[in-house]
């Protein structure tokens, strides 16, 4: 089954990159080069053809390549299951990005209808054994995957708590204030929570159903403090009777913004937090094989997987289990690491680029045909 794929990558005054255009063809992309050459530009670039902030959640002005300060500007011809579409995405004077699909003006959610783009980056490498923010994003991303509209259910949950816990910390206390704010927060919170179950079956399945040298990960949606209600009605009367306990700590401590993502290395019956490290790298990327499948079935094609230093903590044995994976599945796979020896169990099933640097301008060389 063909994934999906960049045939065209121009990027102007991007980070590190000035002008860069590639001309590329399915395969999956073996990029390397020195520690700050610019790999991880290039894939964030890649990541921006998805909703959200990227893979760095990095601000528009942030991304914009000094000491000229321009604005920025990344173009791309994408082939997807609903056709051939050239996306455009700029920011100008450090203003927020602009999405445009074949010439149109279009939304950030327009662009998760065209394509599915998963990463794995060395921060998440201490996803197990850091705080349940980045887990719930982890699990987010996962479910926007097959979702795109979650990401709206989770903004509206968002503006409705904060303005909530606005009144909290004023000690706002008549009921009145609370209502439509609650209403708001059960049927998003309930929608996300739905959204993040019907998510972790997905993935679930897919790992059930692979053979693979990764391990398998049980994952379990667990909150902080009690059990989540399951329902709308259920999560508006729990918000109406923390009412007064969220008015002592000045904020609100029931809902979805509460809960936390719990894994265990399956074979070994070990929570993924007390595991080795090489252990918890090869569970995330077992995670993230899995959500490709699973999207291969459920969006029709598997997606662009970007893999940032993808060989770290994984030993020879597992690197090329990984490599036969992402070819198996087809997918167009964007990988960086520090030398060429990292990718070599490829060899041209893959498309080799150098990135180099020369007084902060990043420069890439394609490797062979």
């Amino acid at each position: 089954m063909p994934g999906l794929s960049l045939s065209e990558l121009t990027l102007s005054y991007f980070r590190s990159h000035k002008s860069a255009r590639l001309a590329l063809d399915a395969r999956p992309v073996a990029i390397f080069g020195p520690n700050g050459a610019g790999k991880t530009n290039l894939i964030e670039a890649v990541s921006l053809l998805s909703p959200g902030r990227g893979l760095r959640r990095a601000a528009a002005q942030d991304m914009v390549r000094r000491p000229e300060t321009l604005g920025w500007k990344i173009t791309a011809v994408l082939h997807s299951v609903t056709g051939v579409h050239e996306v455009e995405i700029v920011s100008e004077g450090g203003a927020s990005r602009q999405v445009r699909i074949d010439g149109k003006a279009a939304s950030q959610l327009a662009l998760g209808r065209i394509a599915r783009v998963l990463w794995l980056i060395p921060a998440m490498d201490r996803l197990w054994i850091e705080g349940a923010d980045g887990r719930r994003r982890f699990l987010d991303r996962m479910t926007m995957s097959f979702l795109p509209a979650h990401a709206d259910a989770v903004l509206a949950y968002e503006k409705a708590m904060r303005e909530r816990n606005r009144l909290l910390k004023d000690q706002v206390r008549d009921a009145h204030w609370y209502l439509a704010l609650e209403r708001q927060m059960a049927e998003s919170g309930a929608e996300i929570h739905a959204n993040r179950q019907h998510a972790l079956a997905l993935i679930t399945g897919a790992q059930m159903q692979a053979e693979t040298t990764f391990p398998i990960a049980e994952l379990e949606l667990s909150q902080t403090e009690g059990a989540m209600p399951e329902g709308a009605d259920d999560l508006r009367e729990a918000l109406a009777e923390s009412r007064f306990r969220d008015l002592a700590a000045g904020r609100t401590l029931v809902g979805p913004h509460r809960a936390d993502l719990y894994g265990v290395f399956a074979a070994k019956g070990v929570p993924a937090a007390d595991c080795s490290t090489g252990e918890q790298k090869a569970l995330l990327v077992s995670l993230i094989l899995a959500n490709a499948r699973a999207l291969a079935r459920d969006f029709g094609a598997p997606p662009i997987l970007l893999l940032d230093e993808v060989a770290a903590h994984l030993d020879a044995t597992r690197r090329a289990a990984l490599y036969d994976e992402i070819c198996a599945l087809g997918a167009q796979a964007w990988m960086t690491g520090t030398g060429p020896e990292l990718f070599a169990e490829l060899g041209t099933r893959a498309q080799h680029l150098e990135v180099t640097d020369t007084d902060g301008l990043s420069r890439i060389t394609r490797e062979n045909a």
